[in-house]
């Protein structure tokens, strides 16, 4: 009876790992096709061999045009990030989604930042108007060095019927060991924020098209 009580648990946990492991693997490829996946998009090159890479996709029905300005006026103290402010600002970040175009927020240029909390700000490091935005960030970790590397890449492509694929790749390179402690525990609510985002700028681009 005791084995095969044993046996029983054994593959439940063995089911509940796959589970997981399934997952896992569809919150990091979510939405995205094969060819996505598998094709270099800018800002790869800033991290030749990730220890994790994140690739979302959907499509927005509007022109790359129509999709660009909510891109291009992401951040903290501009346009926000169109996901759950209030998930954002419970941790002092003070992020407030714009539900316009502000004219002011639309001129990026490599080497500016974009702010993700008011002392915490990712830096541009590549940016093609209309097509490719790539932020680039290392977690501050005062003398010693950084435990991860980081790459946000954010990439138009003609999608079906005029329409425009909106490609989300995330890349991390570990410096510590333990760094994927750090960063794996969170997957899920990255998957969660990063969805919501997607779907913000989409309604955004499709209403005002």
């Amino acid at each position: 009876m005791k084995r095969r009580y044993g046996a029983g648990i054994a593959v439940a946990a063995g089911a509940a790992a796959a589970g997981l492991l399934l997952a896992r693997r569809w919150q990091l490829r979510w939405g995205a096709t094969a060819q996505e996946l598998a094709e270099p998009l800018p800002g790869d090159e800033l991290i030749t061999g990730p220890d994790l890479t994140a690739t979302r996709a959907l499509t927005v029905r509007a022109a790359a045009d129509r999709v660009w300005p909510w891109i291009a006026q992401l951040g903290q103290a501009r346009g926000g990030f169109y996901s759950y402010d209030f998930l954002e600002n419970l941790a002092g970040c003070d992020i407030h989604s714009a539900d316009r175009v502000v004219p002011e927020w639309q001129d990026v240029t490599a080497g500016d930042k974009v702010g993700l909390h008011p002392e915490v700000a990712l830096e541009v490091t590549a940016v093609d108007p209309g097509r490719s935005l790539v932020l680039r960030s290392a977690v501050p970790g005062g003398n010693a060095r950084p435990p991860f590397g980081f790459t946000w890449a954010f990439v138009l492509r003609p999608g079906p019927d005029g329409a425009t694929r909106l490609i989300v790749r995330e890349r991390y390179a570990y410096t510590r060991p333990w760094a994927r402690f750090v960063v794996e525990p969170v997957a899920v609510i990255d998957f969660v924020m990063t969805q919501k985002m997607l779907n913000g700028i989409r309604s955004r681009a499709e209403q005002a098209a």
